[in-house]
């Protein structure tokens, strides 16, 4: 059994990279664009820094590739999928969060949505 603890919590990053993966295998330009959209604009990261992010969660056992497919202009895109352990660290700290949630809401006054 892999020491789940040992990657929680996820960085912000690394959450929302997974979160994008556990839809299904994406290249770097996708997972740019979808992570923005999810973060509302929040979470704008440069391919570059993407990558350092995915080789690192590659390294960590979270992230696989998932082979090349051809893209426009003759361009070789590589799709990343997220892995077993994976999708078990993302529900782990997804189940992390909530219950911080939770423990805030029964303490503190939450603000309605949009204000």
């Amino acid at each position: 059994m892999p020491d789940i603890e040992r990657h929680l919590p996820l960085k912000a990053v690394d959450f929302h990279i997974l979160l994008v993966l556990a839809a299904g295998p994406l290249h770097g330009y996708g997972m740019v664009k979808e992570i923005e959209e999810r973060s509302g604009g929040r979470i704008r990261l440069e391919p570059g820094n993407l990558y350092r992010y995915v080789r690192r969660l590659v390294d960590e056992g979270l992230v696989q590739p998932a082979g090349e497919r051809g893209a426009s202009a003759g361009e070789r895109r590589r799709d990343y999928r997220i892995t077993r352990l994976g999708r078990v660290v993302l529900g782990a700290d997804a189940r992390r969060m909530r219950d911080l949630v939770a423990a805030a809401a029964a303490r503190v006054s939450l603000p309605e949505e949009g204000v």
